[in-house]
């Protein structure tokens, strides 16, 4: 009778052993994130990048004339990579509506781009106590935006709470690249640099 335990007790401690042993390897779509990152902030910030590359807009059309060879039509790869659900719009409408207040502040260089995909203060000088309180409260706001865009991406993707902040880095890249010129960015080691 012991011997029969025995056995059991070892199988099944073998058995615990074996599932120990095995990794659990989250899947994350980085590439969909990125494109989604790339779709979203364009079109949150696009008024302004028509105006730095006016020259780029005239071409493009040309481009899009030129045949497709792609065996894949060009319609359902945009559709594959789009992420849009109610939130998510209704979060790039409030962004894209705020933008336009933020922009002298950007500018002025009293906020910049983290490298956590938020936004951060970071000079108040010269500015009264109206206009602190009004920079603060936009900032506030967009980063609370932020924050439930990326769970949004997260959620629509089906990316596991637990990997946001992996989301965050990527968006950051993205407004990094679609900063202005002279506008502050936050490099991956927390340094502040003027965008050339």
């Amino acid at each position: 009778m012991t011997k029969r335990y025995s056995l059991g007790t070892v199988a099944a401690a073998g058995l615990v052993l074996a599932l120990a042993c095995i990794t659990v390897n989250i899947y994350f779509p980085e590439a969909t994130v990125k494109q989604a990152a790339a779709e979203i902030v364009e079109e949150i910030r696009k008024d302004e990048a028509a105006k730095k590359a006016p020259q780029a807009a005239l071409e493009a059309p040309a481009l899009r004339e030129a045949p497709s060879f792609s065996l894949v039509p060009a319609a359902y790869a945009q559709d594959a990579t789009s992420v849009s659900t109610p939130a998510i719009r209704a979060l790039k409408d409030s962004m894209k509506s705020r933008f336009p207040s933020l922009k002298p502040y950007f500018d002025a260089g009293n906020i910049g781009e983290t490298n956590k995909g938020m936004l951060e203060v970071r000079d108040e000088t010269g500015l009264n106590l109206q206009a602190k309180a009004a920079l603060r409260n936009l900032v506030k706001d967009e980063n609370s935006d932020r924050a439930r865009l990326y769970a949004e991406v997260a959620q629509a993707l089906n990316i596991e709470a637990s990997q946001i902040e992996r989301i965050q880095v990527i968006f950051a890249a993205e407004w990094a690249k679609s900063a202005m010129s002279g506008w502050w960015i936050q490099q991956e080691d927390g340094t502040w640099v003027k965008k050339s």
